[in-house]
């Protein structure tokens, strides 16, 4: 019946609120670093009487869809059950730990050495998977998020992403891209990209000589990724605020420029109905406050490593890659999952 956001934190509330959640305001009791979410979901239930049931999505899960959850809800709603949770199924053999010094032998604990199951052959094991809990509100008030008549609810092993440590974060970007929600409106492929030249395609340094002639350099590595998009059928532009015709030239990209550009986002939406397109089309490359609008108007925006922090905050992507260090290649790259993302839909 209601969508809710729990935080102490102004900007989440305020991006909750841009996307018609509405927001509990936690304590500083329940926001410490060792609070539990059992914690935050009962102070909530202290301030929200009218709700029976508490569905507790874990923002660690990015792939989670909403189909899962309305299955969930029916079978609390509809089939009796007081607490449901996530699982995902996993093939992945046991063994018992052995502690150091300590002077024994590690046991088996789901196989048999001597007759090892082939992955196919065996139906595997449930594991939670962290994505949601979903309880009625006399067991939470006990102290539970499960409990009573429980179920779990299998989710589908791409769906299962669990962001614990630093290195879950590249895993669960590709997962998203391949397997994540994009909402009810078909996706559509990227057939633009505009580049910002100067801190995306440039590192943003600007050599003068003695004789007052300007040089800059770029990576390799994004000339070979601008030639990429080319070959997938996505034109590539490029776009600065100052005048830098003759870089260019020189570069001999081949992909069609405005510089001296005083309104970024008026020659974006210029070429974009030029070219007849939709806005989740289109995909842009920025990195500085200039950038913003256009950031937030794509349907697919990334910025450098380096790029201003307003810029990173519009951005929908941001590379690990430093502005003329490999950031177009890296952004041309995730352009092409998610092209996997929309290949896979139509087959589908």
């Amino acid at each position: 019946n209601s969508v809710w956001v729990s935080t102490d934190h102004d900007e989440i509330e305020k991006v909750a609120k841009q996307f018609g959640a509405q927001v509990h305001r936690r304590s500083p009791e329940v926001s410490q670093d060792s609070s539990t979410s059992l914690e935050a979901i009962r102070e909530f239930l202290n301030h929200h009487h009218e709700v029976d049931i508490v569905g507790n999505i874990q923002a660690t899960s990015p792939c989670l869809h909403p189909s899962d959850l309305i299955k969930v809800a029916d079978l609390i709603q509809k089939e009796g059950f007081d607490s449901v949770f996530s699982v995902v199924r996993r093939h992945q053999f046991r063994w018992s730990e052995v502690k150091k010094g300590e002077n024994k032998m590690t046991e088996p604990q789901n196989l048999n050495p001597a007759k090892r199951y082939r992955r196919q052959d065996w139906p595997g094991e449930l594991y939670e998977n962290g994505s949601f809990y979903f309880a009625k509100r006399h067991l939470i008030e006990k102290g539970y998020l499960q409990g009573g008549k429980m179920a779990y609810y299998e989710m589908r092993a791409e769906h299962s992403v669990d962001i614990d440590i630093d290195i879950d974060w590249p895993i669960a970007e590709q997962r998203v891209l391949s397997f994540g929600y994009f909402g009810k409106e078909p996706l559509k492929e990227v057939k633009l990209l505009v580049c910002s030249i100067d801190g995306c395609l440039t590192n943003g340094r600007i050599y003068v000589t003695e004789d007052q002639k300007e040089m800059v350099s770029y990576d390799y590595r994004d000339i070979v990724g601008i030639d990429l998009l080319k070959k997938r059928g996505i034109q590539v532009r490029l776009i600065s605020e100052r005048d830098c015709s003759k870089t260019l030239s020189a570069m001999q990209l081949g992909c069609i420029a405005k510089v001296s550009a005083t309104n970024k986002l008026q020659v974006l939406e210029d070429w974009q109905k030029d070219m007849v397109l939709s806005w989740k089309e289109v995909a842009y490359l920025g990195n500085e406050e200039s950038d913003v609008e256009c950031l937030k108007k794509a349907g697919m925006s990334g910025v450098p490593a380096d790029a201003c922090a307003v810029a990173q905050k519009a951005a929908g992507y941001i590379c690990k890659s430093s502005g003329g260090c490999g950031a177009v290649r890296e952004f041309a790259e995730h352009i092409f999952l998610l092209l996997e993302k929309v290949n896979s839909a139509r087959k589908q």
